[in-house]
């Protein structure tokens, strides 16, 4: 498990899986002390949909989960893409964030952060974003399509680099950039060192096994 600095202390409990847990609901819910039915994961389809989440836990189509209902925990999937957490420190709303390649080219967090505004009042520089484990540039080479794709979703900025005929995305920085653009405190985000490609051992990694894989993921909820 990896809990970010950034929100030890506070009132909201969250961490990002690896292997050993995966998005095994039993084992995420035993580690949390409370209910599997309380665990939240939407069907996520790369989409740029973002659910507000009230009392209705039935599982729904979204890449975005938002909510400010205590006792339940939300959470998405991932293996490379990034998985993201907010906590708004004054109102208490969390979210949940799904971002490949191209939830990113739609600006899924953006629109959280929007979600998150117009559904509970909170202020972009309330919110504290953990960006946790997915495959970094060092092993994560698209064509200019997809940097076009990223770019015209995050303007100009040092998330990609040219090598030889590829280019390196690293999909963290481009969604710092996205929290950044939206209104979010530089210093209040904070972003996981480790490359799921580099850890086959630690995270599982689409990439890495060229196919069929497990699921990690990232949990937050105040409870």
């Amino acid at each position: 498990m990896l809990i970010p600095d950034i929100f030890r202390g506070l009132s909201v409990k969250c961490l990002f899986t690896t292997k050993a847990y995966g998005s095994n609901v039993d084992a995420i819910s035993k580690a949390f002390n409370i209910s599997p039915g309380r665990v939240y994961l939407p069907v996520q389809k790369h989409t740029d949909k973002v659910l507000v989440l009230d009392y209705e836990l039935e599982p729904k189509i979204a890449d975005a989960v938002v909510t400010n209902t205590k006792g339940v925990l939300i959470g998405i999937q991932a293996a490379d893409c990034v998985p993201i957490l907010l906590y708004d420190k004054r109102t208490h709303a969390i979210g949940a964030v799904h971002s490949g390649w191209r939830g990113t080219a739609v600006a899924i967090l953006k629109k959280t952060i929007t979600a998150m505004a117009d559904r509970f009042y909170s202020s972009p520089s309330d919110i504290l974003i953990a960006i946790g484990p997915s495959i970094r540039w060092c092993c994560y080479g698209v064509g200019y399509e997809v940097i076009e794709a990223i770019e015209k979703a995050t303007g100009k900025g040092d998330y990609y680099m040219k090598k030889t005929d590829k280019y390196c995305l690293d999909l963290s920085t481009a969604n710092k950039y996205q929290a950044i653009s939206s209104g979010v405190l530089e210093q209040n985000i904070w972003i996981a060192d480790d490359c799921t490609f580099c850890n086959p051992e630690k995270y599982y990694s689409y990439r890495y096994a060229k196919g069929t894989t497990g699921r990690q993921g990232g949990f937050i909820g105040i409870i």
